[in-house]
């Protein structure tokens, strides 16, 4: 009689989970915000920075071993990184350290390589600085800066036809006055944003400290192993929070814009070594696009970042 009232208990749920309906739909998401005059625009830069070497050696790094120091893995980064752009033809990603991107190239079959040359073209991918690595300033000699640029140049142009048109400078350890000569000089630079560095405001060459290192505001921390509370959009779960996070971020962004001369601003959406499971950020970024657009509100409107951000600036009075 008691294997019998099992049995029965079973079957009844099973019965059950076939007749419930469950409930919740897709939710299809408008990324496709651009800029708008008149308007409070926030620039998205999805991005990580991979230290070629630092607390693991650079094998550490791109195999992720070793993860007793550090959590990273680059590899790991690359891979999850194409996938999410090939989700949604409105994801971009910048990337820098061609130390770990042409050791993760060389890896890829032709059908994949393939595939991010397509990203590549459709502006999905962008390779900003393209150095061997985003080399220090206080102690590096000019002419190895020079070298170590060309090299990560040289490598861009020969698979993809293309020149960095944006230098990305936001770790340098230190600053010299040759950094800010070297991207005025480089005449392949659209652009240059350089981060902790006292240059003056010279062609299209910007200074300045990001608010939050150059990781994302406060709260704003998606990565898989962050703590940030997620946009939770059902409305049949528990933790429901849409309109809090909205004006989290309106809050952040008024915060950050209110120090800022021009009607753009950036967050810069990523940190060391993140993206190893890019899906974590881009689902909050593309809702954070989503309803922040979709709320009135006359002051702000958010997008993910062109590559002539620094022309956008320029573009505005001092």
């Amino acid at each position: 009689m008691w294997l019998s009232s099992r049995a029965r208990a079973a079957a009844w749920l099973l019965i059950s989970m076939f007749i419930m309906e469950v409930q919740g739909s897709y939710i299809k998401y408008n990324t496709t915000g651009g800029i708008v005059d008149g308007k409070l625009n926030v620039h998205l830069v999805p991005h990580t920075h991979d230290d070629v070497g630092w607390l693991k050696t650079v094998d550490q790094y791109y195999v992720g071993s070793n993860f007793s120091i550090q959590g990273a893995c680059v590899r790991n980064i690359l891979d999850s990184v194409v996938v999410a752009l090939l989700k949604d033809p409105s994801r971009k990603f910048v990337y820098a350290e061609q130390a770990f991107f042409q050791r993760w190239w060389v890896e890829q079959c032709v059908e994949v390589q393939e595939v991010v040359k397509q990203l590549v073209d459709s502006g999905q991918l962008e390779f900003i600085n393209g150095g061997w690595c985003m080399h220090d300033e206080a102690a590096t000699h000019y002419i190895d800066m020079i070298d170590q640029t060309t090299l990560g140049h040289r490598m861009i142009k020969k698979q993809f036809n293309k020149t960095p048109r944006i230098g990305w400078q936001i770790d340098p350890f230190g600053h010299s006055g040759v950094q800010g000569y070297l991207l005025g000089a480089e005449g392949c630079y659209r652009g240059s944003l350089v981060d902790f560095t006292p240059y003056p405001r010279v062609e299209h060459i910007f200074a300045g400290a990001f608010p939050g290192h150059y990781g994302p505001p406060n709260g704003f921390y998606f990565d898989v192993s962050g703590s940030d509370s997620p946009v939770q959009d059902d409305t049949l779960l528990y933790d429901y929070n849409v309109n809090g996070r909205v004006n989290d971020f309106i809050d952040a962004a008024m915060a950050q814009a209110n120090v800022t001369q021009t009607n753009h601003i950036m967050w810069t959406m990523g940190d060391d070594f993140q993206y190893q499971y890019a899906e974590s950020w881009f689902r909050e970024m593309d809702k954070l696009i989503n309803y922040v657009n979709k709320f009135i509100f006359p002051l702000l409107v958010i997008h993910r970042w062109p590559p002539d951000f620094s022309q956008q600036q320029a573009a505005q009075p001092s």
